[in-house]
């Protein structure tokens, strides 16, 4: 399993809703949640839950699009936050 960028490889995009609860980092799609304490371990958890799913078969490349969900931050805070991120990962299952 490694994360990386790859412009070559035809991939399925899937897209999640990113978050941070204080602890860890959150992913969610409705009906797949992965979280992780860093980013690294987030996208490794990701990963494992994806293959777990059924919903890309083994070995496949799949794009993932994480964007951010603002709503976890509180109100007065994401005037300063415009700069805040999604993600892109290219995970190999």
């Amino acid at each position: 399993m490694g994360v990386g960028r790859s412009s070559s490889v035809k991939e399925p995009t899937w897209e999640v809703v990113l978050s941070f609860d204080g602890v860890d980092w959150v992913v969610r799609d409705g009906e797949l949640t992965a979280r992780g304490a860093t980013l690294e371990a987030l996208d490794d958890q990701l990963a494992a839950a994806l293959r777990d799913s059924g919903r890309f078969g083994p070995g496949e490349q799949v794009s993932v699009f994480m964007g951010f969900d603002y709503g976890c931050m509180p109100t007065w805070l994401r005037q300063y936050a415009a700069h805040y991120f999604n993600r892109w990962v290219s995970l190999h299952l």
